[in-house]
């Protein structure tokens, strides 16, 4: 929904907002602001319901939700999954949307090159976009959107002398500390990246991840540091020129891809993104003994089922109880 205004009007009130360039202006009923907030939302509604129905193509949609979603980091990525998607689907109504439709998409796509995962995530937008305009009652129903399955996450990590050879590979600073951070705090990059110093504790060993705004939907948590990070932090603080932790020529950093390929590259490590950090922290943790309610919590999971569901296979023993039980050439006794 854009902005709308209430305002005074002729003794009472009024609701006003603008639209392709006008000011729209309606008179309320209401006698109190209380009153005047919530009919100035149906009076919106209904004096644009049934203009947003016959313009509810998927287009329209898509960039109305995308509004909607203000700074949201999910705003920016519907750009560039849109290009492909408005393009298969854009001229429809939500209603003549339909499986042939949906399939015939992810052929296209993948026969394009594109993976299952990506297109799990473009048609993923798409039914979240239906779902906006169900919710803001553009349309009384979404559409079913048929995706592929969402693939198994990748099995790469990388082990401790692999850990040390990509840290000790990266040449410029900047990529160096932000690698190290990285493994120590199992962080994503954008939490590392969008650190600053003011949510590193030297003096009592913690570094807070998390924004107060909350403006990523991604969990983020406050981890102590180790020895190697602390002393990878002390040194980047008497030196710093900014508010942020991972900083170059004084400024933010906004991308480490191409310095964190490169060395990849120059520690002879292949298939490594960065995310595979992020998991290998994780597989390191719960292989050497950590409770998967701790490793969860370091992930910054809000639900600890999904830390079960991708490592509970690396813990040491885990379904050990159940195997023995399983090995049937133990002859038992029986008394």
């Amino acid at each position: 929904m854009p902005d709308i205004s209430i305002g005074r009007f002729r003794g009472g009130f009024c609701v006003y907002w603008r639209e392709d360039g006008k000011r729209r202006r309606y008179q309320l009923e209401a006698r109190t602001r209380a009153q005047a907030e919530p009919e100035a939302i149906d009076v919106y509604r209904r004096e644009t319901l049934s203009q947003q129905q016959d313009n509810a193509t998927v287009s329209n949609i898509w960039e109305a939700y995308r509004r909607d979603l203000g700074s949201k980091p999910t705003a920016k990525t519907m750009g560039y999954t849109g290009k492909a998607v408005l393009e298969h689907f854009g001229a429809y109504r939500p209603d003549q949307i339909n499986t042939a439709l949906c399939r015939s998409y992810v052929t296209k796509r993948t026969a394009a090159g594109k993976s299952q995962g990506t297109v799990h995530t473009e048609l993923g937008h798409l039914r979240s976009a239906m779902r906006f305009a169900v919710k803001e009652r553009i349309i009384e129903r979404a559409p079913d959107i048929e995706r592929p399955a969402k693939p198994t996450p990748k099995e790469r990590y990388l082990e401790k002398s692999e850990i040390s050879a990509l840290i000790n590979a990266a040449s410029a600073p900047h990529i160096k500390l932000a690698i190290h951070l990285l493994f120590a705090t199992a962080g994503r990059i954008g939490a590392i990246l969008d650190l600053t110093w003011d949510r590193v504790d030297l003096e009592r060993g913690i570094i807070n991840l998390r924004l107060e705004d909350a403006k990523t939907r991604k969990g983020r948590a406050i981890v102590p540091m180790n020895d190697g990070i602390r002393a990878a932090l002390q040194t980047a603080h008497h030196a710093a020129l900014s508010d942020y932790v991972v900083e170059y020529a004084g400024g933010q950093v906004k991308n480490i891809r191409k310095g964190f390929e490169a060395a990849c590259a120059r520690a002879r490590l292949e298939n490594v993104t960065l995310h595979t950090i992020r998991h290998s922290s994780a597989v390191a943790m719960v292989s050497n003994g950590v409770p998967l309610e701790k490793v969860a919590q370091y992930l910054g999971h809000s639900n600890v089922a999904i830390t079960y569901q991708t490592y509970a296979r690396f813990a040491p023993g885990h379904l050990q109880d159940a195997a023995e039980i399983l090995d049937f050439t133990q002859v038992r006794k029986v008394r």
